[in-house]
């Protein structure tokens, strides 16, 4: 089925599967071959491409994003970023002025992502570019022609694509096959269709085409189901639609759970959060994923739906065993709740780089100290076994003793007793056991305002 969608300003029609690549049309279909192939995986920026839809403009990495993703949105490519008769936008007269390209390949990838937030007017360079690679400049001279654009105004070309978008086909004329409008449209495909793949923002899903090439015969793209994009705090409790964003999902975060946040922060790139879902985070249910132990610590609850019949399941009892959650044929994610405050929680993320990489180990804390004594704990960790999961032997050791460090010493073997954490090319097994072990010491000393910051602790 032909769907219509903006390209750099023109209405084209796709006749081409959903799940082909927007990288791959975009080069082989189009001969646009400014957006670059590095990694193939949504880590190098080099295939970043500029997304609007009525919520706004994004980057996004091309080579994980696919075609049943764009039907009714705007995508502009690096040769869309100059203006009519090659008039360069601000940010790649800066490039130029500030000598911020040299072997040129990721060139247009930050050109793009410069250019959204220059639109967006965000000033946080060093986050904006985390997730484009530059093996030649060391980064400066493209941080400084940032900096030197951010002032400048944005071009009218730049706005355009917001008003074209009224003009594409109506939603129903373009409508792909398994792309339900609401959670409602969704849950009675699944429930006929539950063999299908559910793609939300193919963060995944997409390394399953493009690294294992897979063939998926049946899908269904969620990116619709605005009603499960909802974030909602009511009184205690925050509720997280399943196709919220790790984008919206930091943004409320950073005034609920700092913390938190600031893992999220960390969590892939600006590109990558842009599409991923916490939905789609917690029901791939990776042992490496970072979602899940401070929502396990939060004692936070996912919210499934099958049909009409919805129910409710901790999120630390979901994950049953290695690939293979609480979920049955035809249920889904449909949100999320957790507390609304945690005053207590941290989540610490360790991985080779500080940005955009996969945690070796992640570990959440959020103990209750009352008069002195743990009256509440729970703590858990990603990257120690086949799912993410409570250390309750150290939780047990913790409770009903002084919040000392000699009772942090004596919890300590109880690590042990838990996990059981493998070696991969990430981290030995003893590393890993042997930090989760130093990661209490640490939480007993952040919540007492020592300095653990390690990029802040000076010698």
């Amino acid at each position: 089925m032909a769907y219509a969608f903006l390209l750099n300003g023109e209405t084209v029609h796709a006749d081409v599967a959903a799940t082909v690549t927007v990288l791959d049309w975009l080069r082989l279909e189009r001969g646009l071959c400014g957006t670059k192939e590095g990694c193939n995986e949504g880590d190098c920026g080099a295939c970043t491409v500029m997304i609007t839809d009525g919520d706004g403009s994004l980057a996004l990495n091309a080579c994980i994003l696919l075609m049943g993703q764009v039907a009714g949105k705007a995508v502009r490519t690096v040769e869309g970023i100059a203006g009519p008769g090659g008039a360069l936008h601000p940010v790649q007269q800066a490039m130029v002025d500030h000598h911020g390209s040299q072997c040129g390949f990721c060139t247009p990838g930050f050109v793009v992502s410069m250019a959204v937030a220059h639109l967006n007017g965000a000033r946080d360079h060093d986050d904006q570019l985390a997730g484009n690679l530059c093996r030649c400049t060391g980064y400066a001279p493209i941080i400084r022609a940032a900096q030197a654009a951010a002032d400048a105004a944005v071009p009218d070309w730049m706005t355009a694509d917001a008003g074209r978008l009224a003009g594409l086909a109506s939603d129903d004329g373009q409508r792909l096959s398994g792309a339900p409008g609401t959670a409602d449209e969704l849950a009675a495909w699944y429930v006929l269709n539950p063999d299908a793949t559910l793609i939300a923002g193919a963060t995944d899903v997409g390394l399953w085409l493009t690294k294992q090439l897979r063939d998926l015969p049946k899908v269904a793209f969620l990116n619709r189901c605005a009603d499960l994009k909802t974030l909602q705090v009511s009184g205690d409790t925050i509720r997280i639609g399943a196709m919220a964003s790790m984008t919206d999902v930091l943004a409320l975060m950073r005034g609920q759970h700092p913390s938190y946040a600031a893992m999220i922060r960390r969590y892939g790139s600006v590109q990558v959060r842009n599409a991923a879902t916490i939905g789609g985070n917690i029901a791939n249910g990776s042992p490496i994923g970072d979602n899940a132990p401070p929502l396990i610590a939060l004692g936070a609850m996912v919210h499934l739906r099958c049909g009409a019949v919805r129910r409710a399941v901790p999120v630390a009892d979901f994950f049953l065993d290695y690939g293979r959650q609480d979920r049955q044929p035809g249920e889904f994610v449909e949100a999320i709740t957790l507390p609304a405050s945690a005053p207590a929680l941290r989540v610490y993320k360790l991985s080779k780089r500080f940005d955009q990489d996969i945690s070796a180990v992640c570990g959440a804390f959020n103990v209750t100290v009352t008069d002195g004594v743990v009256t509440q704990a729970r703590i858990a960790f990603g990257g120690m076994a086949g799912i993410p999961k409570r250390a309750r032997t150290v939780e047990a050791a913790l409770l009903g003793q002084a919040w000392t460090a000699a009772a942090i010493t004596a919890a300590l073997p109880g690590f042990a007793a838990d996990f059981a954490p493998l070696s991969d090319m990430r981290a030995s097994a003893a590393y890993r056991l042997a930090t989760a072990q130093a990661l209490l010491v640490r939480y007993r000393a952040d919540l007492a305002g020592q300095p653990v910051n390690v990029l802040e602790v000076t010698p």
